[in-house]
Formats: structure tokens, sequence, C-alpha cells
């Protein structure tokens, strides 16, 4: 039986339970799925009618396992973590306090030009594998490339008298925005000549591939939130984000650089080789193309990839750089960079 590091579960009525070291899984009394405490390091529940035992959350408490709750469109809803496993309250109030000082400025600026130059560079990476095979797709997937790379540096210059983040974000928003419809004209390009696509839509969408960004961007959630956690930081005190009521802003902020490499080329890459985006009578993914979408993202974030001149996975990149904007904002680190990818 291979070893699960990341257990998703999706099957309606299942039950989760704990016996003898494992986590089991069992639907109508039958084992569906068991995972050593050892090797585990997130459960995903995406699915109503899920039962999950007190002995499991006592035990993913105690080894530092968190559990996700996500519903059938992506939405994360609700995570379990052990209390003891947040930072220190420093952290918290450093973090607090930068919200009204230039640093969240800063930091705000260079957390949107991250993002723009992800979305560039996964539009550079498609591009350069259909120069002489799709000329036509090439031109579009340059043009978009190179719109986005004019506001990620744009991103850096927006509004430099701003004195405070709240005057800066709309403006900045903007911004990211505009870069947003070139990279979407891009990815727009990319996709199998059969599938609806009426442009990117985020909460609500139905159509299949919004529907299956939504739902990746929806467990990519919950590992952001999760490192933001053990670094000791708040989830719910963001900079770009405005703060609004049960709305992880920090999450929202620290997970824009991780988007493209994460769950948009996961997802292109799947459809590019044939896969197909399940629904279910009621236009919803299907219960095993949920399966498959988490695991693909769940995938991606083992994958190595260079970091601070060292192969790391994109999982532990995200943690270090919850650290590292902790240490930042503590003052204990002079600068704090965004992560930007490699492709």
């Amino acid at each position: 039986m291979p070893i699960i590091e990341n257990l998703v579960v999706e099957e309606y009525g299942a039950f989760v339970g704990k016996k003898q070291g494992r986590v089991v899984v069992t639907v109508k009394d039958k084992i569906v799925a068991e995972a050593p405490l050892l090797h585990l390091q997130t459960i995903v529940v995406a699915s109503n009618g899920v039962s999950v035992s007190s002995d499991v959350l006592a035990a993913c408490c105690e080894e530092g396992i968190p559990i996700h709750f996500v519903d059938s469109r992506g939405r994360a809803y609700a995570a379990v973590y052990s209390a003891g496993l947040t930072g220190t309250v420093r952290t918290r109030r450093a973090q607090l306090k930068a919200y009204d000082e230039k640093i969240a400025l800063t930091l705000a600026r260079a957390v949107a030009r991250a993002k723009l130059q992800n979305q560039a560079g996964l539009l550079r990476y498609a591009a350069k594998y259909r120069q002489e095979s799709a000329p036509e797709v090439y031109a579009i997937l340059r043009d978009a490339m190179t719109e986005v790379l004019v506001k990620a540096d744009e991103a850096l210059r927006v509004l430099p008298e701003a004195a405070h983040i709240e005057t800066l974000r709309e403006s900045l928003l903007a911004v990211e925005g505009q870069g947003a419809q070139h990279y979407w004209r891009g990815f727009a390009a990319l996709l199998p000549k059969n599938l609806e696509w009426p442009g990117r839509t985020g909460r609500g969408a139905l159509d299949p591939v919004n529907s299956a960004l939504n739902y990746g961007y929806g467990i990519l959630y919950g590992q952001v939130e999760r490192a933001i956690v053990l670094a000791g930081l708040d989830p719910y005190a963001g900079f770009v984000h405005a703060d609004r009521p049960g709305k992880p802003s920090l999450v929202f902020d620290l997970v824009e650089p991780f988007r493209q490499p994460v769950v948009d080329r996961a997802l292109l890459n799947f459809l590019n080789k044939g896969g197909e985006i399940e629904r279910d009578d009621k236009g919803l993914l299907a219960e095993a193309c949920r399966r498959g979408l988490a695991e693909r993202v769940l995938d991606r974030l083992e994958r190595p990839t260079e970091y601070h001149d060292k192969q790391f996975g994109l999982r532990q990149i995200i943690q270090m750089q919850a650290r590292e904007l902790a240490t930042f904002l503590r003052g204990d680190r002079v600068e704090f960079e965004p992560y930007v990818a490699r492709f």
C-alpha cells in the first residue's frame, strides 16, 4: 500500500476514524483508505456527510496535522489546528502594527508584483513550446506576457506618495486587475478548443474550467493557511486584501504568487493531456474529478523547484515564505521577497 501524506476524503457518508496509529476512512463499513499518522501531513475533507472522530481530531492536533474542510466548489470553510502550534505573541503584535506603517505599502506592492511576474512566467513557459507548432497561439501568449510584465513593473510604482495601505489598495488592485485581464487572455489560448470559457469568474462559477480553478485554489488556500498559522501569523490580518468578517485576508495575500505554479499549471497540464472535467447532474464537479484535482494540486506542492539556490518542494517554500514574512514583520529580516517561480 502506498504511503499517504495528504489524505483527501471526498466520499459522501465517509467516516474518518483512528486505529493503531493510522487514520482509517470507511464508507458503509468498507475501508477505502488508510494513512499512518507517522507519514501524514494534511487531511482534506472535501464532501458533505463526512464524520470525523474525536480520536482523529486529538491525534492530528497532537501530531501537528491540520484538517481542512472545503465544500464542493473548493471554498475553504473551516480548519482544525492544535492551539499549541501558533507562534509567538510578538509576531502577531508586529503584524498588526505593520498595517499602519510604510512596511505595509512595501509588502503590498511586492506581493502584487510577484503575482504578475508568475503570471507572465507561466505564459512565457507555455509559449516556448508553441513557437513553431502553434505560431498564432505563440503570438497571443507573447503579447499577453509582455502586457503582464508592464503591469508588474507598474505595481512597484503605484502611488509612491501613499501614506497608508488603505490609500494604496484600490489603485494597486486596479493594476493587478489590468494585468489579470491579459493573463487570462493568454490562459484562454492554452485551453483545448472544446472547452467552454466565459472568462475568469470566481465565486459561484458553474463552467468547468472556472469550477476546477476555484476548487484547486480552495485546496491551495488550506496549505497556505497552515503555513501562516505555523509561522505565528494571524491569517485574518492581511495587507493587499481588505479586512472582512470571516475572510482570511493574509491567506489571500500570500497565496497570490502560488496560484500559477501550483494550480494553473497543474490544470493546464491535465487538460492538454486529454483530461476531462466531469460534473454531476447539478453542474458541480463530480466526486472523482474533485479527488483528481486535489491530488494533482497536492502533487504539484511536492515537486522540487529552486529557491534560495537550493531545491525545495513548493509546500516547503510556502512554509519558508510564511516564516520569512514573520521575521520581516518583526524586524529580524531586512526585506521580504515574495516567491517568483522559475518555470
